[in-house]
């Protein structure tokens, strides 16, 4: 009989014990639901508890860097996503982690894109008409900005390509920008399409264009800003699963597997789906390229537009 060492066993044999996932911001949100179902599904796919912690602060950094310095066993994951991962690093200072050495990646969950809204009142019908009235007023157009929020960083993505002028009127949170999106205090605004969609729905606001490179299966009448004369523009709102950089491969391997099989289920993409996110579940190497990717392209956006942390 072969004698395998301690470790080997340990990781045959993982999860063990219940396992921790840290979501880097407070109970209640998208993000929180997301670490949720990522939870349900590797605990009946991997036969063992998973357990959502908040530890939110700093735009998801505290919750982050506390993942990364955590014990590399596979025991306590990070529910990863762009904020926290990517659009963080191009501020100054950067923060006290690197997403690319300080993790790896495990598989990325879903994407979701920005949604280009306005108030029915304002005289825009199509994304066409949005740029052409911008470009005829420069500086007249104020939009809802949620300092460093994917929002905010999308807005000035599409400013910096298409040369606009328009005016970001600072707001503590996405939910009173919205409301006064709503209420025909400001115009407009790029938001997450789960928060707007009932609006739509409702035709309390007007969407002009979605920032997914393809259109979303909940917005189909409604163009990308890629189809509309800027190919290329992409700007969603990702999350996916992560851990300490030296997690053990075979742990790794073990919770990417478990991620693709189960969110290959219908009724565990469900409730993403519902909201206008699209379901990815990617294998860990796609999703390291990902985030190397994105970390290059908010890091260039970000510095060109001058953001700063609040």
């Amino acid at each position: 009989m072969v004698t395998l060492p301690g470790a080997a066993w340990a990781q045959a044999d993982y999860p063990s014990r219940p396992v921790k996932i840290v979501v880097p911001f407070p109970a209640g949100g998208t993000s929180d639901l997301m670490g949720r179902l990522i939870a349900d599904v590797l605990g009946r796919e991997l036969k063992q508890a998973f357990v959502v912690e908040n530890k939110g602060g700093a735009g998801g950094a505290i919750g982050t860097e506390q993942v990364a310095r955590a014990q590399a066993d596979g025991y306590t994951l990070l529910l990863s996503g762009i904020g926290s991962n990517a659009i963080i690093h191009g501020f100054t200072p950067k923060p006290s982690y690197d997403s690319n050495s300080d993790f790896v990646h495990i598989s990325q969950l879903a994407a979701g894109p920005n949604v280009l809204v306005v108030n029915p009142a304002f005289s825009a019908k199509t994304f066409q008409e949005f740029i052409a009235w911008v470009k005829a007023h420069p500086g007249k157009f104020d939009y809802g900005q949620v300092n460093a929020s994917s929002g905010h960083v999308t807005t000035e993505y599409l400013k910096q390509v298409a040369g606009l002028d328009m005016v970001g009127i600072p707001y503590k949170g996405g939910a009173p920008a919205l409301n006064d999106v709503l209420a025909g205090q400001i115009p407009g605004m790029f938001t997450n399409q789960d928060a707007v969609l009932p609006h739509v729905k409702a035709g309390k606001l007007r969407a002009l264009a979605v920032t997914s490179i393809e259109r979303n299966p909940l917005y189909p009448d409604v163009p990308t800003v890629a189809e509309s004369g800027y190919p290329g523009f992409s700007a969603v709102s990702w999350t996916g699963l992560s851990a300490p950089k030296g997690t053990p491969a075979a742990v790794v391997a073990k919770l990417e597997a478990a991620m693709v099989k189960g969110f290959s289920d219908p009724a565990a993409r469900v409730k993403l789906e519902a909201s206008g996110f699209v379901v990815v579940a990617s294998r860990s190497a796609d999703y390291s390229r990902f985030v190397q990717k994105e970390i290059s392209r908010w890091e260039q956006v970000v510095q060109k537009a001058g953001i700063k942390l609040n």
